[in-house]
């Protein structure tokens, strides 16, 4: 209608040959409603709508800036990878300790010891231990020193689950929050509010994703390795705190990791020292341990870490080296399309068992994304490499996976 109006205004102009003309568009005196939309690499967009001051009414139809926002994150994924060579699409992959990445002992600084090394292989990722920490400043000061270097930007991570396990409440006082078993009757509230407090104080740190929460459940009376590490004994109980403690996460700045796919919580074996069995069926899983990890997948969670896990019924290699559970079952079954990483590949089920190069050969078959820890970052992508160029593994699958990890970079805005 509005546009008909002008039309017929202007009709009128030139036959009685009056001088005034109505201007439609967008007007510098206009009022202006500008909602800001950021972008992958971090900045912002304008989008404005204009409010029109003239009394025809004009209905506004809402902006979907999802499509956009989409596109620009794909826009700048394919140009990063198109400037990657094989190499560095592989290191992209790893995920090392900041010992790992140097060949030095006890990291507490980041200067040019890591700033060559991150030139030599680009790795995807830093996790750090508390041997890693003094201060806060200290941490501030390494963490921030290390993204400097890194043409992309880095996942920086450590285990911070609460209680037993944690890097930085003990040693650099943040908030403590205890075993999230203690915490299991007080509901989804409380696991929101444990798991935003634990990433608000990374995210003040400058970590950016947390190798938490434990999806396991301590089915298993006898399991130590997980024990209180779990959020309860209940299947379904568990599944409606981690799905809760996920958006803490989120909602306190950090990316996180769902653990140990597909469950830890029944074996009596520690996947640390040697190969730990879950002895149920792939039904008896599905509808058990699959819970919290189901709830916390529909939660938004961004990784799932899947653990040196043998489930005789399924396969009997461990989770990371099979094709059956970590592509068939994860992405197949549960639908998650996000990033998957193995446990530390330095634990003795991978390391003494497999090898470094096969073990890393292996992974990147059966399907995940990053590989954590490998006991000699060099060999492991160099083994990766080399089986790209001998056809064992094709370069679209090698993609297929940096592609996940540096969207989800490019969303956090890691990419520049």
């Amino acid at each position: 209608m509005k546009r008909i109006f002008a039309v017929l205004a202007m009709l009128v102009c030139v036959i009685g040959g009056i001088t005034g003309i109505l201007l439609l568009g967008n007007d510098e005196g206009d009022d202006v409603s500008t909602k800001k939309v950021q972008d992958a690499a971090g900045g912002d967009h304008g989008i404005t709508e204009i409010s029109s001051k003239e009394s025809v009414n004009t209905e506004k139809k809402p902006v979907d800036t999802t499509e956009t926002t989409e596109d620009a994150v794909s826009e700048l994924v394919d140009k990063t990878m198109a400037e990657m060579s094989l190499h560095d699409k592989v290191c992209q992959m790893m995920f090392v300790t900041p010992e790992g990445l140097t060949g030095t002992d006890d990291v507490m600084v980041a200067g040019d010891a890591t700033k060559q090394a991150l030139q030599a292989y680009p790795v995807g990722g830093i996790i750090y231990f508390a041997n890693n920490f003094d201060n806060v400043d200290q941490t501030r000061d390494m963490i921030s020193n290390t993204q400097s270097y890194s043409k992309i930007g880095l996942f920086i991570a450590t285990d911070e689950e609460g209680g037993r396990v944690n890097r930085i409440m003990d040693t650099l006082g943040t908030t403590y929050i205890g075993p999230m078993y203690d915490y299991k009757d007080d509901g989804p509230d409380a696991a929101f509010e444990n798991a935003k407090t634990i990433a608000s104080d990374m995210s003040a740190l400058g970590f950016n994703l947390d190798f938490a929460p434990v999806a396991d459940v301590w089915s298993n009376p006898d399991n130590t390795v997980i024990g209180d590490r779990a959020y309860s004994d209940d299947y379904a109980q568990a599944a409606e705190l981690v799905g809760s403690a996920v958006k803490g996460f989120q909602d306190g700045g950090v990316i996180c990791t769902l653990k140990h796919f597909p469950g830890h919580g029944d074996t009596a074996e520690d996947s640390h020292y040697s190969s730990a069995y879950v002895n149920r069926t792939k039904a008896q899983i599905m509808a058990d341990e699959m819970q919290p990890f189901r709830t916390g997948i529909d939660a938004g969670a961004e990784l799932v870490m899947v653990g040196h896990l043998i489930v005789p019924d399924i396969d009997e290699l461990p989770s990371t080296l099979s094709y059956k559970i970590a592509t068939e079952m994860l992405r197949g079954d549960m639908k998650f399309d996000g990033v998957a990483i193995t446990d530390s590949m330095e634990m003795e089920s991978i390391a003494d068992n497999y090898g470094v190069a096969d073990s890393a050969v292996m992974a990147v078959q059966a399907g995940m994304d990053m590989l954590l820890q490998p006991a000699d970052l060099a060999v492991a992508v160099n083994a990766i490499v080399t089986a790209v160029q001998n056809g064992d593994i094709t370069e679209p699958r090698i993609d297929e996976s940096v592609r996940r990890i540096l969207t989800l970079k490019a969303e956090r805005g890691l990419l520049e």
